[in-house]
């Protein structure tokens, strides 16, 4: 992936979330995205911490944004891949935060792994 297309990836990520547009946030996953997270272990009640599927992934977002509606993410840098992207940014709620990214041919997000600084 260049640096262009993951640097506009990321922008609109990171903007969706800032507008708290969930259908603008969903629109940049595939179907069958697998998100795994700290934080979710916590809301899931899973040790796993694993969000499958659009659908899951959409309740999992709209309770985090309707718990949180002030939240912001500050983008701070951006990496590349081979058919990925690192999104390392600035959490108001959470601190620093890096999120591994793996696309599809399309462009959307099939795998996140998400790091927190202080979980």
């Amino acid at each position: 992936m260049d640096k262009t297309r993951a640097l506009a990836i990321a922008h609109e990520w990171v903007e969706a979330f800032n507008r708290h547009d969930l259908e603008a946030i969903l629109s940049h996953y595939a179907e069958s995205v697998e998100l795994t997270s700290l934080l979710a272990t916590r809301v899931l009640g899973d040790p796993a911490g694993t969000v499958r599927g659009k659908p899951a992934l959409r309740a999992y977002f709209a309770k985090a944004l309707a718990a949180s509606p002030n939240l912001k993410f500050e983008l701070l840098d951006v990496f590349t891949g081979v058919n990925s992207v690192a999104v390392y940014f600035r959490n108001s709620i959470r601190g620093l935060q890096i999120e591994i990214m793996e696309l599809d041919a399309d462009g959307r997000i099939t795998r996140v792994l998400v790091h927190h600084r202080d979980p």
